[in-house]
Order: structure tokens, then sequence, then C-alpha cells
């Protein structure tokens, strides 16, 4: 298995992995469209041809970065796809110099093992809930907000 930047081929499947898990209520739901808009920030993880998980970092400031679409084949999940994709973006991020990811989970355990901590809502900028207009869940949202400060964790996305 790789992990590698998306191309245009892979937006249906994308789209498909993503959906799946939103008819769960585990993550908002992406039209094709949508995740062609932003194929640019995605990642997939390549299983000899056939994607099995995604992943994107959508900027939202100089220094601050959303962890967004992480989702796996729930037939591939469990053998590491979900972890090398979160690598994947928190390189990405430090790469375009970001200082915090953050994410909107329900799998806190998972992120705080990469090194992400639980934080309020609140202390999120507004504009991190750009997206939560079209949500079934705006007025009653239950996700845990979590932060990964990247230059205090340079490593920790590489010890798994």
């Amino acid at each position: 298995m790789q992990v590698r930047h998306a191309r245009a081929e892979d937006a249906r499947r994308i789209a498909e992995l993503i959906n799946h898990h939103a008819e769960q209520g585990r993550m908002l739901h992406r039209s094709l469209e949508s995740v062609c808009d932003s194929l640019r920030d995605f990642f997939v993880a390549d299983d000899g041809g056939r994607v099995i998980g995604c992943v994107a970092v959508d900027v939202f400031w100089t220094d601050l970065a959303e962890v967004k679409s992480l989702a796996v084949d729930p037939a591939k999940q469990g053998r590491g796809a979900g972890v090398k994709l979160l690598a994947a973006a928190v390189e990405d991020a430090r790469r375009l110099g970001l200082k915090r990811l953050f994410a909107l989970t329900y799998e806190t355990e998972f992120f705080s093992r990469i090194g992400f901590r639980k934080v309020q809502r609140g202390t999120l900028p507004e504009k991190v809930w750009r997206e939560c207009i079209a949500c079934p869940k705006a007025d009653n949202c239950d996700e845990i907000a979590m932060i990964m400060r990247l230059d205090e964790n340079e490593s920790a996305a590489h010890t798994r």
C-alpha cells in the first residue's frame, strides 16, 4: 500500500468512501463535485491500484489547517491505512509551514495516538465552522475538536 496525491480518476472512489462513512453518521457527505473542487487537497491510500482510503488537508489561515474526510474502506481497516494517511496529512501541513492542524472527529483515541489533543471547539476560529451550516447536526454538533501543534510534534506522525 502506498499513500499518494489524489488524481482525477480517484474522485468517484473518494466520494464513495466518504459517503459510506457519512451514511453511518461519522462525517459529512461530499458530492462528487465537492471532491473534484478540492481534489488537490486529497491524499489516497492505494492498494494495488485500488483506492482504499483518503484524507484531505484544508488550509484555513496562514498557520491553521483542518484534516478532514479521513475515510478507509471498512474491509481494509485495522491495517495501517488510516495512520499512513494521517501521517501524510501532517507532513503536508508541515511542508506548507503551518503551525496547527485540527480535526473534528468522533475517533478521539485514533487522533490522540498520532499526537492530537482535545480542545474546546470555541477555541477554534469561527471560519472553521463554514461547512457546519450544511450539516444536519449543526444545531446539536457532537463532534470533538482536536488539534496538533506541528511545531511541538516534529516526529509524532512518524512513530506508527
